[in-house]
């Protein structure tokens, strides 16, 4: 399942803990675990979101950015049970 909410995705990068590699940066958090007084959600599956700014590149580079993330998040078997995951792309 994906994260689609424009609004989650924004508690997500202002709550969630960030991790980073040269090429990629993770922003995780616990599903439902925020404090904007949403109710708590009690599906406890896994979900994700890829995201590849407009600033990195053009359509194409954009694409297989987002699909090569797709394939890290099923390599290491995301998503996982509780949290979210945001895969930001990175220049490099």
């Amino acid at each position: 399942e994906t994260i689609a909410s424009s609004s989650e995705i924004s508690e997500l990068f202002a709550h969630g803990r960030r991790e980073g590699t040269p090429y990629l940066t993770f922003v995780v958090g616990r599903r439902g675990g925020f404090p904007t007084g949403q109710p708590e959600q009690h599906d406890l599956h896994g979900r994700v979101a890829f995201i590849a700014g407009k600033k990195l590149g053009n359509a194409v580079w954009r694409n297989r950015a987002k699909r090569r993330m797709r394939a890290i998040c099923r390599e290491v078997g995301g998503p996982w049970p509780g949290l979210d995951v945001i895969f930001l792309a990175r220049k490099g």
